[in-house]
């Protein structure tokens, strides 16, 4: 009889948390998520202040999080869960696209987000390649995003930005050829996997050169790099780029 095989850790399945302050809203994602033969929902929550009781006990890789709760809101929650060393990555639930309060939620270290009317599909793919590091920011998301953060919108000043591009432009050139190469495809919204393709490069070479410029400018997320390369001018060739 053939010994069995130990489990591949890999295999493991993603155990996920789940928090918004609408029970049916609960019901569903549970409904959709439990589905899925790879992800094991550990645990449910209706506010952000329940969340950190919950992550010492159930220790799950992810945490799905709405943004807006009485008590305790999810963003409150998540700057809380992501100063810990051991933190889950989270993604943030909400009805809306870009806004201060995502783009807060993704300075916070959030790993990304998703809309509640996103396909069934989609939000299981999410969590999924948000618990293999590969955080879900999809490009047109990306660039409202940074065009809210660079200050383009009301209130965003010429001379502003073109402090920040110079910066910008400072920090982009300590980087390796190979180095800003990546940084710029994150800045358009590339996964792991497509960066890999276009470069040639491995997803686990990709995944090295992307925590080398995190660690390298003290940042916490992908988003960070897009808003440098955006505002040092990287993207101008396909309409991404700052105003002049």
């Amino acid at each position: 009889m053939t010994a069995p095989t130990p489990m591949d850790p890999v295999a493991q399945p993603v155990r996920l948390l789940i928090v918004d302050d609408d029970p049916l809203v609960r019901a569903g994602l549970a409904l959709m998520l439990g589905g899925a033969d790879d992800i094991d929902i550990v645990g449910e929550a209706a506010d952000g202040s329940e969340v950190a009781d919950l992550v010492d006990r159930l220790r799950p890789d992810v945490v799905l999080m709405d943004i807006r709760m009485p008590t305790m809101d999810g963003l409150t929650a998540t700057e809380a869960l992501r100063t810990r060393p051991d933190a889950p990555e989270v993604i943030v639930l909400t009805t809306f696209h870009a806004d201060e309060q995502v783009l807060r939620a993704i300075r916070a270290g959030a790993a990304g987000f998703v809309l509640k009317d996103t396909s069934p599909a989609r939000i299981v793919d999410s969590v999924r390649r948000v618990a293999a590091g590969d955080p879900v920011l999809s490009p047109a998301v990306t660039r409202r995003l940074m065009a809210r953060a660079a200050g383009t919108g009301p209130g965003g000043g010429r001379d502003s930005r073109v402090d920040r591009a110079d910066r910008a432009r400072r920090r982009i050139a300590t980087l390796a050829d190979r180095e800003r190469e990546v940084a710029i495809a994150v800045g358009r919204g590339r996964s792991n996997a497509e960066i890999a393709a276009a470069l040639y490069l491995s997803v686990a070479t990709v995944k090295t050169q992307v925590s080398r410029i995190l660690a390298r400018f003290d940042f916490n997320n992908r988003v960070q790099i897009a808003l440098l390369v955006y505002d040092a001018g990287l993207l101008d060739d396909d309409g991404a780029g700052p105003a002049a």
